[in-house]
């Protein structure tokens, strides 16, 4: 999986004029990538609150959605009107009206239930985080989700982060050793004591 954070929800706080060309921007990309997402079997997810944006875009990423749902060899995910602790805040809200309703009781919530709330649970966990443009901070992306990420930060913009750059992070990426909360000693086991 892939997943890029394309319009944060706390982008339209940004001048106006400017929501607008990206709005414009997002709507000619959409267009635009389908055929080309179609024609190397990549299916497209969108995650996010779409509820905030013009029903036209709404059903031009449900379209978009419904014309790759079966391609097979990667999944790209785009987060649009997302944020971390919207997901987080959305999720607790479901279980809360779950265990309200009584499907659930407040002791079955662990920590694949509550993933299993976020919109952002199909997109798996991401193993490499990478962050573009200089940047040393998340800015409310995946925060449930990546919690035990490898985090890249990388200083090029976005629009020139190209292969090349991609090769150095994932290089960067496999040099380090995953611990998920292990030691070192426990990751390598016995036999390399």
């Amino acid at each position: 999986d892939l997943t890029v954070f394309a319009f944060s929800s706390e982008n339209w706080n940004r001048p106006k004029g400017e929501v607008t060309r990206l709005m414009d921007l997002f709507m000619r990309a959409l267009d635009k990538e389908v055929s080309g997402l179609n024609e190397n079997n990549i299916r497209i997810r969108f995650i996010g609150d779409r509820s905030a944006f013009q029903s036209e875009l709404q059903i031009r990423m449900e379209r978009a959605e419904a014309s790759t749902a079966k391609n097979t060899r990667m999944n790209f995910n785009v987060a649009a009107n997302y944020g971390g602790r919207w997901d987080i805040v959305e999720a607790a809200k479901k279980l809360a009206r779950s265990v309200q309703n009584g499907r659930i009781k407040p002791e079955d919530i662990d920590e694949p239930l509550f993933n299993s709330a976020t919109t952002a649970a199909t997109i798996g966990i991401p193993d490499l985080f990478i962050r573009t443009g200089g940047e040393m901070r998340v800015s409310n992306f995946l925060l449930w989700q990546c919690a035990y990420s490898e985090f890249y930060f990388s200083p090029v913009l976005w629009p020139d982060f190209d292969s090349s750059e991609l090769d150095r992070a994932i290089e960067s990426f496999q040099t380090r050793e995953r611990r998920f909360g292990l030691t070192g000693h426990q990751v390598k086991g016995p036999a390399h004591a």
